[in-house]
């Protein structure tokens, strides 16, 4: 850690917002005019628009995240969290991975803990869920997948069979309408290397309690992004929710009822609850409440930004809508964090300080190889796309988008090789307890029981 007497800018998180104001602000400070300090309980930041894809095997993991260290050579970055923060001493508490937790003093204070998926207490969800915020969980769901495969091949039991092959995904926003295409694509790829599993034994199973789909593309494309999946043999239902999933058994609250082994839990999310403990003002939802320059009301030296952040719509606020914010997504999440940095720079020289605004662009949703859908929006125009044509937009923005040039050529590395080679569909769930085999193998044999002591017990 910093000795120095320098002012220290203090980012609490790294992940895109984190990553992207910490950059942003070390490139306008001149040498020396402060320290910059990363906390985050991750050593990395993951890109989370390329997890599906991660989870169908199109794109390497170690790709799908950015290492802070190697990024931000110039700042300080503690593998910890901050447990609290003492607005009036200006200290923040850094509870590390190991060891003690200490006190670190700053002057300014960036809030970019982005958000946890969102639950409710759900009988099951806990033991059965499968959640898809971090790169983590994509691996995981790759491989429980590839072993489900593996264990319905293998098993003449129909029972344990029909469990096997259903998958039920809870929530039908980007996340888990992107989630179930790639892999139900990738699980219609790898059923060709299984003599005792077809794509026609598996069961998929979308839930959603809205009444659509991909809401954020718009109904016509939802619509459309539905009836596709409907095509590929998926289930969709909607306008209800999973009342419990004990020991696998889903009941759905219309009625319906199944035995599954994968429940991907995708039904939105929301602020980091460490937020409650930081004394901040804090909006209905639990986001900071900010101005439109980002700062946090009722501060001249916090700033928050992304998915932690209520930070007012001012495009949608000048066409009459009074109560527009900002959405949680990695369009604004970029665009933020560079008007944080700079005014976090600004704000240091006594400069004044710039609002943030931007049009939405639109969205756009992959869902599977070849197939996806796109709204661009073009002033007040807005263009439509669907299937492979969307799909390439999505690769193509989202590529763009993946934080430095290293990643951007390993993830354009990784599709142009799937463009030639089949994709991977071995499954490394042992990767989850790497030490099992050699603990089995080098754990004590049970030692044999003496003659005479086996006469005594007899």
């Amino acid at each position: 850690m910093s000795t120095t007497e320098r002012p220290r800018i203090l980012v609490v998180g790294g992940g895109y917002v984190g990553l992207y104001a910490a950059r942003r602000i070390l490139k306008k400070m001149r040498y020396g005019e402060a320290t910059v300090t990363v906390v985050d309980p991750r050593s990395y930041m993951t890109y989370q628009p390329f997890l599906p894809e991660a989870a169908a095997g199109n794109i390497s993991p170690r790709h799908v995240v950015v290492p802070l260290r190697r990024v931000l050579p110039k700042a300080e970055v503690l593998t910890g969290r901050v447990t609290t923060i003492d607005q009036d001493r200006k200290v923040a508490t850094i509870a590390p991975l190991v060891g003690e937790a200490y006190e670190l003093p700053f002057d300014y204070l960036v809030i970019a803990m982005g958000a946890v998926s969102r639950t409710f207490p759900i009988p099951g969800l806990a033991e059965q869920g499968i959640g898809m915020k971090g790169i983590e969980e994509s691996i995981g769901l790759r491989n429980h997948v590839l072993e489900q495969l593996d264990k319905a091949d293998s098993t003449t039991d129909e029972e344990i069979r029909r469990k096997a092959l259903t998958f039920v995904f809870i929530g039908g926003g980007f996340a888990g309408a992107e989630t179930i295409g790639e892999v139900e694509d990738m699980a219609r790829d790898a059923a060709k290397y299984y003599k005792n599993v077809s794509r026609e034994d598996m069961r998929f199973i979308l839930v959603d309690a809205a009444d659509k789909i991909l809401p954020e593309v718009g109904p016509k494309l939802g619509q459309y992004g539905k009836e596709h999946l409907e095509s590929r043999g998926v289930e969709i239902y909607l306008s209800t929710s999973m009342d419990s999933c004990v020991d696998g058994h889903v009941v759905l609250k219309n009625g319906l009822e199944v035995d599954a082994n994968t429940i991907v839990w995708t039904a939105g999310v929301k602020p980091n609850p460490a937020l409650a403990r930081f004394g901040l003002p804090l909006g209905p939802r639990g986001h900071v409440d900010c101005e439109p320059t980002l700062q946090v009301k009722g501060t001249d030296y916090i700033w928050a930004a992304g998915d932690n952040a209520q930070v007012p719509d001012l495009v949608g606020r000048k066409a009459g809508n009074e109560n527009a914010w900002c959405p949680p997504n990695a369009q604004h999440a970029l665009r933020q964090a560079k008007v944080l940095g700079d005014n976090v720079v600004s704000g240091m020289r006594g400069f004044p300080q710039k609002e943030y605004e931007h049009a939405n662009k639109g969205a756009v949703a992959g869902l599977g190889l070849h197939k996806g859908v796109a709204m661009i929006v073009m002033g007040k125009m807005k263009i439509k796309l669907k299937g492979r044509l969307a799909w390439y937009m999505h690769r193509g923005y989202h590529g763009l988008a993946m934080p430095t040039w290293n990643r951007k050529i390993r993830v354009f590395a990784d599709w142009t090789l799937g463009m030639f080679l089949k994709r991977e569909v071995v499954s490394l769930g042992a990767m989850e307890n790497p030490r099992e085999e050699f603990y089995e193998a080098a754990k004590p044999a049970p030692v044999a029981a003496k003659p005479e002591e086996k006469a005594k017990a007899s």
